[in-house]
Formats: structure tokens, sequence, C-alpha cells
């Protein structure tokens, strides 16, 4: 009989590449790993990992028992969220993880709403742009929130997406400044020659920006490049520089800025939560999507008088 959880520690080899990557991630000692592994072929009757001084790599074998094993694991989290549909209230924890400025935008009001559930505890992480989807598909999080800047994320077999907010870049310049007033028009054109203060190149987010600027011939070369949007926003609020932002961005609720919305369709990015099919009806995981839902309208209501504004001023004009 395969036991269960080194299939668990087979799949995440297969994802990792490497023994030392798979301990780290599960949180055991290489030797730890390797011995189940080789637990694991005696279980089996064959090879499934080729070892050489220097590397390991799963065999013909070892690549099919992952296949099946991906397969048994959604199956058995299917069966537990089967029975556990039928509790009576929410319980045990959910791991959620979010890119930074979503964690900050979500975090009051998923509190706010879960703390009536003392049964459930919640885990929110942080995780770089990209990472999410695939920490949910090794079922290292239950949950995440994740930021699509090109339409390119989907339901897939195994993963669920669940679409909440419309997220569009807006200019932020000090209180200070000349485009501080709303009454003055904002010209791109005019925008390249302006001090920007921007994330670092291949940066999602200074992509978006690039993209933005790209028929006015982008900005000039700029001269300050800063990881965390938070930290820019500290930045231009000291007057040091403009910056174009997500608006979720503004959630972290810093002073001194003046905030003002591109014209037309400006560049933006869709925020979907997504889980795994197998997961989402256990209660757990239930009422945490529905939390999530909720924040959303929050705090896309939060967004709106951006738009409106943007709206009315076009409307005057």
């Amino acid at each position: 009989m395969l036991e269960l959880r080194r299939l668990v520690l087979i799949c995440e080899f297969a994802r990792r590449g490497s023994i030392a990557a798979t301990a780290a991630s599960l949180g055991y000692s290489p030797s730890a790993v390797s011995q189940q592994l080789v637990a694991l072929e005696r279980e089996t009757g064959t090879a499934l990992i080729d070892r050489t001084a220097r590397s390991a790599e799963l065999t013909d074998a070892g690549r099919r028992l992952v296949a099946h094993a991906e397969r048994i694991l959604s199956m058995v989290e299917e069966a537990e969220s089967d029975l556990s549909a039928h509790a009576s209230t929410p319980a045990g924890r959910v791991v959620l993880t979010a890119f930074p400025t979503a964690a900050v935008a979500f975090a009051p009001a998923l509190a706010r709403t879960l703390r009536r559930h003392t049964d459930l505890t919640l885990r929110l992480r942080q995780s770089r742009s990209g990472r999410g989807m695939r920490e949910v598909q090794s079922a290292e999080v239950d949950i995440a929130l994740v930021d699509d800047w090109y339409g390119r994320v989907r339901d897939s077999e195994s993963l669920r997406v669940f679409p909440l907010l419309r997220d569009p870049l807006v200019l932020v310049v000090p209180r200070k400044h000349r485009l501080a007033d709303p009454d003055v028009p904002l010209d791109l054109r005019e925008l390249r020659d302006e001090p920007w203060m921007a994330t670092p190149d291949g940066e999602p987010s200074r992509l978006a920006v690039d993209r933005l600027l790209v028929d006015v011939g982008g900005t000039r070369p700029t001269p300050w490049e800063f990881e965390g949007l938070g930290t820019i926003l500290s930045l231009v609020a000291k007057g040091i520089g403009i910056a174009a932002v997500p608006a979720l961005a503004l959630s972290a609720g810093i002073r001194g800025l003046a905030v003002r919305h591109f014209p037309g369709n400006p560049v933006g990015r869709d925020v979907h939560a997504v889980a795994r099919g197998s997961s989402v009806h256990r209660p757990s995981v239930s009422v945490t999507l529905r939390a999530i839902h909720v924040a959303a309208r929050y705090i896309a209501a939060d967004l709106e008088p951006l738009r409106l504004a943007d709206r009315h001023r076009t409307d005057d004009e």
C-alpha cells in the first residue's frame, strides 16, 4: 500500500527539482527526504529517482507515478471536502497567499468578516507576483490572490478562478505638484519628461507603465528604481518625483499624495482569487472565498470615486 505522505513528497520533488529544495519546501531535512523516497521505491518495487553525485531526477517510472499521485491526492482532497461540507461550522486553518498590495488591501476586511468563525484560523502570506497559482497547485496554500495584467489567468483542469475587481494604473503626484489640481488636464506627452519613480525593469507594474507611455515614446531614463510600491508612494509624497501605480497600492494609506486617473481606457490589471477545484466546497475554504468577495466589493467601491471624478472631468470638457 502506497503511503499518501510519500506521494505528496514525490509530487513536491517533481515540482522543486532537487532533494534539497523539496526538503526546504516541506520542512524536512534532505536526508529525511532521501530516506522517504527510497522507502517509496521499495513500496513500488521500481526505481523512481535517478541519482548522481550532484543531482537527482525522476525516472520514467517516477514521472508516471507523479501523474497518478496528483490524481490520487486530488481525489483525497475532494473526499475530505465532501465529508467536511456537512460540518455545522467552518473549522481548521486556511492558508491564503497574496501579492503584497492585495495583502494590505484585503487583510482588514477579511479579519473583520472571518473573526466570527471562532473555530477557523487564517494565515495570510505574501508572495511575489506569478507564484500564487503555483502555490495553490502544489497545495502549499488553499487560496491565492493573483494579479493578471494580460488576461491570461483562466480556469484549468484542477484550478478555479474567481474574478474580483479591476485595478487600473493611476498617477500619483505630491500634493503641491501642479498636476494635483484636478482641473489641469493630463497630457501623456508632457508626463514623459517628469521625474518618474518606478519599480525595476521586468516588474509587472514597470511593464504596465511602459505600456501606458509607449505611444509617446516612453519615459526618459528613470533615475530612481525601487522595489516595493509602498516605498515609491512614500517617496512621491516627499516630493521626489511622480509615479504610476495600481490603484490598489493606495490602500497603504500614505498621506501627502494627490491621485489622478488617466484619461481613456488606462492600463490596469485584473485581480482574481484562485483555489483548487477539489477544495472549494470545504467549509473553511468556501467561507474564506465568500469573505474575499465581500472584501473585493468594498475595495472596488473605494476605487470608484477615482473613475467617477475622471468621468465628470471628461463630461465637463
